[in-house]
Order: C-alpha cells, then structure tokens, then sequence
C-alpha cells in the first residue's frame, strides 16, 4: 500500500476544485448601509421585515435581558452581515444553525453563519443578549435615559444600539413585537397596541405590537411607574397617553398639553389625510433630556418642554411627524427637510388656527429676523449636514421654503400636495427630490428654481425672491413678533438634549 503525498498547495487547489464556484460571489455585507451623514449606520446585504423582541428589565440595577428575533432577506450572495448593538452577546442562531459572531467598531456585531446565504434567502435571526444599557456608549454618548423608576430609550438619529440589535438606518423599516418583563408595579410602554399582559412570580410582562413599518429610531421603549390614559379620535383610533408619577411641578401643564392629542389629530387629518397607524398618543417620563421625539404612535416629551405651561404646539409639531416622517420616513438622512420643514409649518398652521399668527406673518417674521450675514442662512435645508441637520435653520428657513411653495403654486394646488405625498408614498422612504417631482406633478409647475433658492443656497435669498414668495423685506411690520413665536421657538430644541 503505498501512500501518496499531496503538497499543501495542492490540497488547496483540489478542494477550492470541489467548492462550487458560485461560493466564489459570496461576500460580507457592507457594516453601513451608505448614508453619507453616518458611513457605519445601518448594514448592507439584507433588508428586515419584522422584529421581535421578548426582553426582561429590573429597573432597580439597569439589567436587560433580551431575546431578538429577526426575520429579513439577503440582497446579496452574503457570507457574513452585521447588526448594530452594543449590548453582550451569548448567542447567535441563523436559520436554526449557531453562528459565530464577533464585535467590531464601535458598536458593530459582525454575524458568521454556519453556511453562506444566497440572494433572495428569508433568513431567521436569533440573538441573545443581556447588559447594563446605561453602561454603554458609543462615539462618547449613550441614548438610554435613566429615570428614577426605569429607564427610556429615545433618541435620534439612532437608539436602537442599547436595548436591541437591528439594522439601524430609516431606509430599512420593519413591523414589531416587543414583549417586556418588568417587575409588578412597573410597566413597560413601546409602540402601536398594548396586546396583553401577564404576570407570574413578581414580574408583569407587556405585549406590544406595531402592524405598520417603523423605523428603528422610531422605535421606544419605557419603564416605570405611569398614569396610563386612554381614549379614542373622532375617527376612533386608541389614544394612549402615559405620565410619570412624579412629575411634579410639570405634570399638570404635560397633561393639558399631551391630552389633546385625539383632537390634534383630528386636525390634522384635515391637512395631511387619514391618520396611518393602528393608535396614538405620548408619554412624559421623568428625564433630564430636553426634546421630544416623534417615535411612531408613541410621541416621547421630555417634561422641560412644558416647564412654562401647557404647549400644544410641541404636540402638534409631533404628531406632524407621524405623516411627515414617521409614514413616509426619509431616504437619508440629509433629508431631514422633509421631517422638519413640514412638523414646523404644521405648527404656523395651528397658530393661525388659533389666531396667534399666520403662515405668512411667521414666514415673514423669520425672514426679516435673519439679516442676510446670520449664520442662520448658511444652513441648506436641503442637505444640511451632519452637523447642523437639528439646526434652528432645518425648522425654520424649512418651513419658509414650505411658505414659499404654497405661495407659488396656489392654496389647491399646495393642500392637495399635503394630503397626497404621504397617500403616494405611504409607509415608504422618500427623498427631496421625490417631493419636488410630486409637487411639480400636482402644479403643473417647473420648482426646480424655488427649490434651490430656499433649500440649497447658502445664503439669503434676495428680496426679489422673497417679494416673488409674498416674503415681506425687513420692516417694521413684518419684525413684530407673532404671538405664538415663544411656543414655536421652545421646539426648536425638540430634538438636541
């Protein structure tokens, strides 16, 4: 019997002969999802369509335990992908199988399953985790929120890091079901519809379920001890508002404010069309932040924002958001136009519904208040930057270039653009430049030119343009300040802490 030696180069050659050669375009998936604002936010080679999220909270130590099921498909040939997280991993099943896993980054879990995934595979992925979230950071900050009696997760442009692995970028929005355990007497609050509640053995566990896509940063979650209320709409969508037990000084003002939701949305149904979730409303915890975020169904107010009273403007600035925003979410994250130039002009909307102020005394307001050297013009709304993207400017030069839309197209043509764009593009991602084709569609009109002028030029526009928007120049009438502005210019940290 003779034994033939084989060289090591020559046991490669002959089993890469037997590797199939389609194994050859497997490759990992990118660690960002290419959005030039936040390069490693989100991941490439797999879109999600649904999480799962079963978790169990002890407030007292800031312990989370957690399993996420994720249901997704590969875009590409991918021999490895990564989730965003932060938190400590124990294990990892892909399709059933373990796979290996490792971190990377700052806040990167690189996924190796045991056998590559072709294009267009449903894949099933399991994650099991546990941590101490406010222990946790990344690029020097944390978005979890210690309370007194819990914890929140709310924040943008990302949140989702701390509490459960995901896919962490807008374009990628998935349905939800997040079950919380916390201890009896604590209760966890997310998004859409309180589906059920248990308890065994001193814990109390909450189901909550959203039907309709979300964006991971549209996602919340909140435990601690709450006054829960409840109510309908008019059109008898569920109204869930939650309060902390010690607000103190701020809660009766919070409550005069949030407890109008029902009827805000109502009003606003008449500007943007059907409401498009399943429910609504807001919750106060006791935090130390001081911005709202408009995470869907759910809207999260920091108690400062009613320090000074009750402010229904925030709230309708908010619940702007569920159409502008939340419905159609944005494409990029340079898009912000979209989020915050409509959530600010609702505001102006509601002011002179209220008769504080009209549309276009505020637009002239704004104008005239900024002469032309103001830093406040260098901004682009359009593509603001990382930097300045929950710049005052992305509010307020946003919701001009709004007034200067309607100006120029006509009151028809202007409220059928507000109520068609989140029909047309309904719980999908959008771009500005798919707004300026919508409107030009619904107009008849070429936009192009007013789009660069009040979005994209770093500066000023001329009086001329501004005559041509109906902007008054810098006179005495226009610099009188409308009584709603104090209100309005309190949102303008809506979303900086």
């Amino acid at each position: 019997m003779h034994r033939r030696l084989i060289a090591p180069g020559a046991l490669a050659a002959s089993l890469l002969l037997a590797i199939p050669a389609s194994a050859a375009s497997y490759s990992p998936g990118a660690p960002g999802i290419g959005d030039p604002y936040y390069p490693a936010y989100g991941n490439g080679g797999y879109d999600v369509s649904h999480y799962d999220l079963r978790l169990k909270y002890q407030p007292r130590t800031d312990e989370l335990e957690g399993t996420a099921t994720l249901l997704a498909t590969t875009k590409q040939d991918l021999s490895r992908f990564d989730l965003d997280f932060l938190l400590d991993v124990s294990e990892v099943r892909v399709n059933g199988a373990k796979a290996s896993f490792t971190t990377s980054g700052q806040h990167e879990l690189e996924i190796t399953p045991a056998t590559p995934l072709p294009k267009g595979t449903p894949v099933t992925v399991v994650v099991r985790y546990s941590g101490v979230p406010s222990t946790k950071s990344a690029y020097g900050f944390s978005t979890w929120h210690r309370t007194p009696d819990g914890a929140v997760a709310a924040d943008e442009p990302e949140a989702a890091w701390w509490w459960y692995p995901s896919n962490d970028h807008p374009s990628d929005k998935a349905t939800y079901d997040v079950s919380v355990a916390v201890p009896d007497g604590t209760q966890a609050i997310s998004n859409g519809l309180l589906q059920s509640t248990s308890s065994k053995l001193g814990w109390t566990r909450y189901n909550w379920r959203s039907t309709k896509p979300q964006a991971t940063y549209l996602t919340t979650l909140a435990v601690g001890r709450f006054d829960i209320t409840t109510g309908k709409t008019s059109d008898g969508i569920p109204v869930i508002n939650a309060y902390s037990k010690d607000l103190g000084d701020n809660d009766g003002a919070a409550r005069a404010s949030v407890e109008r939701t029902g009827e805000l949305v109502d009003w606003l149904s008449g500007y943007f069309g059907p409401y498009p979730f399943n429910s609504v409303g807001g919750y106060v915890p006791n935090t130390t932040t001081g911005y709202a975020l408009e995470t869907q169904t759910r809207v999260y107010y920091s108690p400062k924002q009613f320090a000074n009273g009750s402010n229904t403007s925030v709230v309708v600035h908010e619940l702007a958001h569920q159409w502008y925003g939340d419905d159609v979410s944005l494409a990029g994250w340079k898009d912000i136009w979209i989020n915050e130039g409509f959530a600010r002009y609702a505001q102006w909307l509601w002011s002179e519904h209220e008769g504080e102020g009209t549309t276009q005394e505020l637009a002239d307001y704004v104008y005239a208040s900024h002469p032309a050297d103001d830093a406040f013009w260098t901004v682009k709304p359009g593509d603001p930057g990382p930097d300045d993207q929950f710049d005052t400017a992305v509010y307020d030069r946003g919701a001009l270039a709004v007034q200067a839309l309607r100006n120029e197209i006509g009151d028809d043509a202007f409220f059928a653009v507000l109520k068609g764009w989140p029909k047309d593009h309904a719980y999908g991602n959008a771009a500005v430049g798919d707004f300026q084709k919508y409107a030009e569609k619904v107009s008849g009109k070429s936009l192009a030119a007013l789009f660069d002028t009040w979005l994209f030029q770093p500066s000023k526009p001329a009086a001329s343009a501004a005559k041509g928007a109906s902007l008054a120049s810098r006179t005495a009438a226009a610099t009188v300040q409308p009584r709603s502005w104090k209100k309005i210019a309190a949102t303008n940290s809506a979303h900086q802490g």
